[in-house]
């Protein structure tokens, strides 16, 4: 049970809660009394009670859907503490951002010298002789491109992405021909082949989920954001719900969901919805959205959706409401700087959904974290206050 409470306390609580990596969190459990105390130790430890690499395998056996419930826990304790209310369940702000994923912006020259490196190193460990690795000629070709590109040479430059190409294609049909026999280095290398042949095939003309990023996250996908600073991000789409009103401890997440595949917004709200509906166990009574949402409504008995901008059906109410739906940018803002949804470091699809669910965890710790602070703050101020009043009956006794 000690053991539980440490990969709770440390994997899914503390990490996300300052933005920490797994390495980060086990350096900090053996400096801070704190960090141990919040685990459930009662006396100070000298070495670590679990290995890092524990921690993976923990997130993977727990599961996205298993982490709503650390989720709804936040929100029970902030309950208990004073920081949200039940009512403010009912009305909830959504939106989608882009989680991007931890990979280096992506270009043809970049994914065909990876493909010769990945081939090469793989047919080195599985010790398969090759007619010729490539990889050297292949390093140079790469920076050339770069090179050439960066200078305007975009005919110069695309010779050597070609070169790259044909040398991609040789070492895959070579490693194919010598693996024909033997079913287990076929095997080994069906993923690798199959990503090779489809980033071979793939155009520039090519859209959607057939397009391939990046080699060793194959679930990426290029979310246009139409802004300036950023034209692209690579990562997955990410549905959040917020409360709608200021809570005494601030906006609370209630529900963050990934959804791969890059979806219409409208399309994310009714699952956005019942897993709000799950983890607080209140139905949602009026949600506030973007005008990204428009067409598509999922209004039932009970429930109303209201669309930046609307004009029909506004009550003064409504209105103050549908203004504040703003406020869930800043949220998503600090749960991309603060926590772990500017850079999602967990691999595959899975990890895509757990560092979700876990980036909200981590805000909503944090907003719990700062409003005990505050209430902390005033209870020594009345303390105080009242050690110096006689008035409040408190001058024949000495508070410490």
């Amino acid at each position: 049970m000690q053991g539980v409470c440490i990969q709770i306390s440390e994997n899914f609580s503390l990490k996300h809660m300052d933005g920490l990596s797994d390495e980060a969190i086990c350096v900090r459990y053996l400096d801070s009394p704190y960090v141990q105390a919040f685990c459930g130790e009662t006396h100070f430890q000298h070495a670590l009670p679990l290995d890092r690499s524990s921690m993976t395998r923990w997130r993977k056996r727990i599961g996205s859907e298993r982490m709503e419930a650390l989720l709804a826990e936040t929100l029970a304790a902030a309950e208990r503490g004073g920081a949200v209310a039940e009512k403010h369940y009912g009305r909830v702000t959504i939106d989608t951002t882009v989680q991007p994923k931890a990979v280096t912006h992506p270009t043809d020259s970049k994914l065909l010298h990876k493909g010769i490196e990945t081939l090469a190193r793989m047919a080195r460990k599985h010790g398969i002789t090759l007619r010729q690795s490539y990889r050297r000629v292949a390093r140079y070709a790469r920076q050339e491109a770069a090179r050439l590109h960066h200078g305007g040479k975009r005919r110069e430059a695309e010779a050597r992405v070609r070169k790259l190409r044909t040398w991609l294609g040789r070492l895959a049909r070579d490693i194919t021909r010598k693996i024909a026999g033997n079913a287990e280095a076929k095997a080994a290398f069906a993923e690798t082949l199959g990503l090779i042949n489809r980033l071979l095939r793939q155009k520039r003309s090519d859209r959607g989920a057939d397009k391939l990023y990046s080699l060793h996250a194959p679930e990426v996908e290029c979310i246009g954001k139409g802004k300036a600073r950023t034209r692209f991000e690579f990562g997955v789409k990410v549905s959040i719900a917020t409360t709608n009103a200021a809570a005494p401890g601030g906006q609370f997440v209630l529900g963050m969901q990934s959804r791969p595949g890059n979806p219409y917004d409208g399309h994310t709200l009714a699952g956005q919805i019942e897993q709000v509906e799950r983890i607080t166990g209140v139905a949602v009574a009026r949600a506030y959205v973007d005008r990204g949402y428009r067409g598509y409504g999922v209004e039932a008995e009970g429930r109303r959706i209201f669309i930046s901008r609307q004009k029909r059906g506004i009550t003064p109410t409504i209105r103050r409401e549908l203004r504040r739906r703003a406020a869930i940018e800043p949220v998503i803002g600090h749960m991309k700087t603060d926590g772990h949804l500017g850079r999602n470091f967990l691999l595959g699809v899975d990890g895509d959904a757990i560092n979700a669910v876990l980036a909200g965890v981590g805000h909503n710790l944090r907003l719990l974290r700062r409003w005990l602070i505050r209430l902390l703050c005033a209870l020594v101020a009345w303390l105080s206050a009242a050690n110096r009043s006689p008035s409040l009956g408190f001058a024949h006794r000495q508070i410490t």
